[in-house]
C-alpha cells in the first residue's frame, strides 16, 4: 500500500470513528436521558465520557493531520475552497464538542448524585442536558457536510 492510500484509509478510518462514535454515544446517552432515571443516566454518561477519551478524541486530533498530509501528497492546494470549508466545518463541529464534554462530565456528576441520593434529576440537570443537545445538531450537521465535501471534492 502507498504512502496516499494509507494516509486515505487512515482519513476515512479518523471521520468515520469521529462520526460514529458521536452519533452512536449521542443516541444512547439521549434515550438514557429520556427515561428519567438518574442511575440509567449516569452509567450511559459514564460511557459516553469514556467513548468521547478513547476514541473521539484520538481520532480528533489525528484527523487535521492526516488530512493535511493526504492533501500534500495528493497534490491538492490547501487554499483549495472545499478544503478550507471542510476545515471550517470541522472547527465549528469541535467548537460545539469541546463544551459538550464538559457538559456531559456536569451532567454524569448531577446523575450519580441523585441516583445515590433516590432523588429525580433536577432542573439544573434538565438545563445541561438542553444545552448538550442543542450544540450537537450544529456539530452533526457540520461533519456530515464536511464528509460530503470531502467525497465529491467539488471544484
Amino acid at each position: 500500500m502507498g504512502l496516499y492510500l494509507a494516509l486515505k484509509w487512515l482519513h476515512v478510518l479518523g471521520a468515520t470513528v469521529i462520526f460514529g462514535t458521536g452519533l452512536g454515544t449521542a443516541f444512547h446517552f439521549w434515550l438514557a436521558h429520556r427515561t428519567g432515571n438518574a442511575a440509567l443516566v449516569a452509567a450511559a454518561a459514564r460511557s459516553t465520557v469514556v467513548a468521547d477519551f478513547v476514541f473521539t478524541l484520538p481520532a480528533a486530533v489525528l484527523q487535521p493531520i492526516t488530512g493535511w498530509a493526504l492533501a500534500r501528497v495528493a497534490g491538492y492546494p490547501l487554499d483549495a475552497p472545499w478544503i478550507l470549508a471542510s476545515f471550517a466545518l470541522y472547527l465549528l463541529a469541535g467548537a460545539c464538542w469541546v463544551p459538550v464534554v464538559f457538559l456531559q462530565l456536569r451532567m454524569r456528576d448531577l446523575a450519580d448524585r441523585c441516583a445515590a441520593g433516590g432523588i429525580p434529576l433536577g432542573p439544573e440537570y434538565r438545563k445541561l442536558a438542553r444545552a448538550w443537545f442543542a450544540l450537537g445538531w450544529p456539530a452533526f450537521a457540520a461533519l456530515v457536510i464536511a464528509i460530503g465535501l470531502m467525497v465529491a471534492r467539488p471544484a
